[in-house]
């Protein structure tokens, strides 16, 4: 029996392990090589936004501006200059802006420097030591101004000497249960925190003489008599 000739070394076939799987016999998979050390991927490395943004700059001042001497003064050195003086009138439009807003706005309390008549609610309260730094009574002719009024006029820490203090206001209302108008001259003694600028919060003496107790809240018209 003739004997069967191995295949010579170099073309023999490669070895291929295999793995016993419930399907059968299957080949193992690869194994991937580890990349040897030192050896990497070329990377391209791209300029960031913030160096294109500054090349632009430079770019378009470059073209706005050629470097030379301005005012006699550097380059760099005018446009900080530049840059300074519209920041500053920004601040300066800005500030003025803001000045005028709220004087418009004071233009429109019933302050004493008024002379018309204003229309506001009246209630009352239970006086004691105001604000003034005066003691009341419930049967005193005085009043509780709005705290927008009182704050405006305040000029310093101590509010005994709110230049509102003392001043006289006078109260009317048409009085439906006796069909006549009534009126009172109310002293300024106190600030009122609750109420709105037209507003007025008077003792208990003083709005039972423009209305009647029960009705707790009415309107009322008043102007400053000096």
């Amino acid at each position: 029996m003739a004997e069967k000739n191995s295949p010579p070394s170099s073309q023999a076939a490669p070895r291929v392990q295999l793995w016993d799987t419930p399907q059968g016999w299957t080949p193992k998979p690869a194994v991937p090589q580890a990349r040897p050390p030192g050896s990497h991927s070329p990377v391209t490395i791209q300029p960031n936004s913030l160096s294109r943004t500054k090349a632009r700059y430079a770019s378009f001042v470059d073209r706005r501006l050629p470097s030379q001497r301005y005012l006699g003064l550097k380059r760099r050195t005018f446009l900080w200059t530049l840059l300074a003086i519209i920041l500053s009138l920004l601040t300066l439009i800005i500030g003025l802006a803001a000045g005028l807003t709220a004087r418009s706005k004071h233009q429109f309390l019933p302050l004493p420097s008024n002379s018309a008549s204003f229309t506001g609610d009246l209630t009352y309260y239970g006086p004691g030591l105001g604000a003034c730094g005066i003691t009341s009574s419930d049967s005193d002719s005085i009043v509780s101004v709005s705290h927008f009024l009182f704050d405006r006029e305040q000029s310093g820490s101590d509010p005994n000497q709110n230049p509102l203090c003392g001043k006289m206001i006078r109260a009317e209302r048409f009085d439906e249960e006796a069909g006549a108008k009534r009126s009172v001259d109310l002293k300024v003694v106190d600030r009122c925190t609750g109420c709105q600028p037209q507003d007025l919060d008077v003792s208990p003496g003083a709005f039972g003489r423009l209305a009647s107790m029960d009705l707790g809240r009415v309107r009322v018209t008043w102007a400053w008599l000096d």
